[in-house]
């Protein structure tokens, strides 16, 4: 059984954030497959149950950790605890600042690339060989060269533009996660990295 965690901030004024789609993507999922309400427990907001994918019905947590990006590493590590589910079937979904808006793309393990979220969890995990599902949501066009300071930029909405790239990118997030479910994280990354951008003119 998988545990499939969005990562964003709790609280209305993050809601749209880039940094938010993470949550995003997770609730959508839950709604697809008509999964059970969300409850708040382990430090974060969580439901499971089936999702039908192309090789059948497959059982899994969703988990939106509830104490801010920078913690979210306690509600993943007590809700493995408590599903009992080992790190290498763990997919974390975020926004991802060295993809651009519209690429969605699997990965397998690797470090947290300056990611408050993935920082956390690796810390909380003791381990980095969990999945990732990294939303690419492109660097600020206004930030000078080489900065490494992105909190302004992940930290406010999509504008009104993108939202149809949005909506696809969340879209083809769900399919990642439903083969991921089916078949594991490499058949995953080979059957859907070659996706082309989804950005729209």
């Amino acid at each position: 059984m998988w545990l499939v965690v969005g990562l964003g901030n709790p609280g209305a004024k993050y809601e749209r954030n880039r940094h938010n789609i993470g949550f995003q993507v997770v609730e959508e999922l839950a709604r697809k497959h008509g999964l059970p309400a969300w409850s708040d427990k382990l430090g974060g907001r969580t439901t499971a149950g089936v999702v039908t994918t192309e090789r059948g019905r497959e059982r899994c947590v969703l988990l939106e950790p509830m104490e801010f990006m920078n913690l979210s590493g306690f509600a993943v590590q007590r809700a493995a605890a408590f599903h009992k589910i080992e790190v290498t079937e763990i997919l974390v979904v975020h926004d991802e600042i060295d993809l651009e808006l519209g690429i969605v793309r699997l990965k397998s393990g690797g470090g947290h690339g300056g990611h408050n979220g993935l920082r956390s969890i690796q810390d909380q995990l003791g381990a980095s060989t969990f999945a990732r599902l990294r939303m690419g949501v492109g660097r600020d066009p206004k930030a000078p060269p080489g900065s490494k300071d992105a909190a302004g930029w992940v930290l406010s909405d999509f504008p009104a533009p993108q939202a149809k790239t949005v909506t696809a990118m969340i879209a083809a997030g769900c399919e990642d996660i439903e083969t991921v479910l089916a078949k594991g994280i490499g058949p995953a990354m080979n059957q859907h990295n070659a996706r082309s951008n989804l950005a729209t003119p």
